[in-house]
């Protein structure tokens, strides 16, 4: 499926006005794991980790904010969501800023800017859980851009599964011209940054 520019340069603006802003907030993360790292030892690692994960079938880097203690995250094989469901393996940082505020993300503006992922999109998952996804016949993580958010991180209680949702995306995207993807684009940027607004945090 080809990448509208449109939606290409959506990503540059939106992404590049955000990581402006956000300046404030990654320096009030970082001061957050200095104070952390001096009163907790167990805390103690890097800032910034990279996980393995997919986007139209290629492979890269997705940064993050580290948010497990680093003896957890070696452990983690490269997907630290299954951990983070665990509070005790969570710094205090992560426990009660970063992952309430969805901040641990905020570093993948990076990757949109870099072209890694797009702004709104089926998130990127590891290449493991991808192949398992290939097996049961479903190809549309190959066929897009994964993106920072997308319709199944803004539907919190609901039953349908994360594929239905982002299938729901792929097809709005095979449907729609260009201009009318960036406005749904903006429409779940918009609803995103609603959700973040309330500190609820997204799916993963």
């Amino acid at each position: 499926m080809p990448r509208p520019l449109a939606k290409r340069l959506l990503d540059l603006v939106v992404a590049g006005v955000l990581a402006i802003a956000s300046l404030p907030l990654a320096l009030v993360v970082v001061a957050a794991f200095a104070v952390d790292a001096l009163v907790s030892p167990r805390d103690r690692g890097s800032l910034l980790y990279q996980e393995p994960r997919l986007s139209r079938g290629r492979a890269f880097g997705l940064l993050k904010f580290r948010t497990l203690r680093a003896d957890v995250l070696e452990q983690a094989a490269g997907h630290a969501r299954l951990q983070e469901a665990e509070t005790a393996n969570l710094t205090w940082v992560g426990r009660r800023i970063l992952k309430p505020w969805y901040l641990d993300e905020l570093p993948q503006l990076w990757n949109v800017l870099r072209g890694d992922i797009s702004l709104v999109g089926p998130r990127p998952w590891p290449p493991e859980l991808v192949a398992r996804q290939r097996a049961e016949g479903l190809t549309y993580r190959d066929e897009v851009n994964a993106g920072l958010t997308g319709l199944a991180q803004l539907t919190k209680g609901s039953d349908r599964r994360y594929a239905d949702l982002d299938l729901e995306y792929v097809e709005r995207c095979r449907l729609l011209g260009s201009w009318g993807l960036v406005r749904y684009d903006l429409e779940i940027i918009v609803r995103t940054l609603a959700v973040l607004g309330r500190g609820e945090g997204l799916r993963n």
